[in-house]
C-alpha cells in the first residue's frame, strides 16, 4: 500500500469519526476509502469497525461527561448490543445485501421524510414518554434489533438508534446521539470481536486509522454540543441521502 492510500485512510477515518459522533454514517467514508485502496471486502469491514470502536468510545465518553445519560436505558441496551452485533456479524454470509438494500433504503426514505416534516421532532426533550414500557422497548429496539442488522450489514446504524431514541423516549437530538454512542460502542464491539476471531483485521493499519478517528470524533461531539440540536437535525438529513444513494448505487450501480 502506498503512501499516498495510507495518508487517504488516514483522512477519511479522521472525517468518519466526525460523522459519527455527531450522527452516526461513518462507514460512508471509511468503507470506500479501504476499499479504493485494495483492502478486500471482508477486511475492510473488519478493520472499519477497529478504527469505529475507538472513535466511537470517545465520543460516548465526551458526551457523557457533558450529557444526561439514561444509564438505566444505555447500559442494558449497550451490553445486549454486544451479543446481538456478534450474532448479526456470525449471521452476515447467510443474509443476502442485495435483498437488504432495496428495504433499508426505503427505511432511510421514512426516516428522512419524517425528520423533514415533522420539525419539532428532537427539537426539545419530551419526559413524559419516557415510560418503564418505552424504555424497555427502547433496550429491545436499540439494543437487540438494531445490534443485530448492525453486525449483519451496517449502514446507517448510529442514524436508527438516534431516531429511535427520538421516537420511543422523546429525547432531543443531542441526548439521542449521545446515548447511541454507548449503544454503537456496543455493536461494534461484538461485531469486532467475531472478525478477530476469524482473522480479517488489519491491525496495524485498523490502529493508525483508530487514532485519526477519535480525533474527528471528539471534533464531532463537542461541535454537536456546542451547536445543539438544528445542527445535529440538518447533518442527520444530509448523512441519510448520502446512505441512500450510497445503497442505491451499491445495488444498480
Amino acid at each position: 500500500m502506498s503512501l499516498e492510500q495510507i495518508l487517504l485512510l488516514l483522512v477519511a477515518a479522521a472525517g468518519a469519526g466526525w460523522v459519527d459522533a455527531v450522527v452516526g454514517g461513518g462507514g460512508l467514508l471509511q468503507l470506500p476509502a479501504l476499499l479504493v485502496a485494495g483492502v478486500g471486502p471482508v477486511q475492510a469491514m473488519a478493520t472499519n469497525k477497529l478504527s469505529s470502536v475507538f472513535g466511537t468510545a470517545s465520543a460516548a465518553v465526551t458526551y457523557a461527561l457533558t450529557t444526561k445519560i439514561d444509564r438505566r436505558v444505555a447500559v442494558p441496551a449497550g451490553a445486549t448490543a454486544v451479543l446481538a452485533a456478534g450474532l448479526g456479524a456470525l449471521a452476515a454470509s447467510a443474509v443476502s445485501a442485495e435483498v437488504l438494500r432495496p428495504l433499508v433504503m426505503v427505511v432511510l426514505l421514512a426516516v428522512a421524510a419524517f425528520v423533514t416534516f415533522r420539525p419539532a421532532m428532537g427539537a426539545v426533550p419530551q419526559p413524559h414518554l419516557r415510560t418503564a414500557r418505552r424504555s424497555f422497548a427502547a433496550i429491545v429496539v436499540t439494543g437487540v434489533v438494531i445490534a443485530f442488522y448492525d453486525g449483519v450489514i451496517g449502514p446507517g446504524t448510529g442514524t436508527f438508534l438516534i431516531i429511535a431514541f427520538t421516537t420511543i423516549l422523546g429525547l432531543d437530538f443531542v441526548a439521542a446521539s449521545a446515548t447511541s454512542k454507548i449503544i454503537n460502542t456496543g455493536t461494534n464491539l461484538g461485531a469486532l470481536a467475531v472478525f478477530a476471531w476469524q482473522g480479517h483485521i488489519l491491525w496495524a493499519l485498523g490502529l493508525g486509522m483508530a487514532l485519526c478517528n477519535i480525533g474527528g470524533a471528539q471534533l464531532g461531539a463537542r461541535m454537536a454540543l456546542r451547536k445543539g440540536t438544528g445542527f445535529v437535525r440538518v447533518v442527520l438529513l444530509c448523512v441519510v441521502v448520502a446512505m441512500v444513494a450510497r445503497l442505491a448505487w451499491q445495488q444498480w450501480g
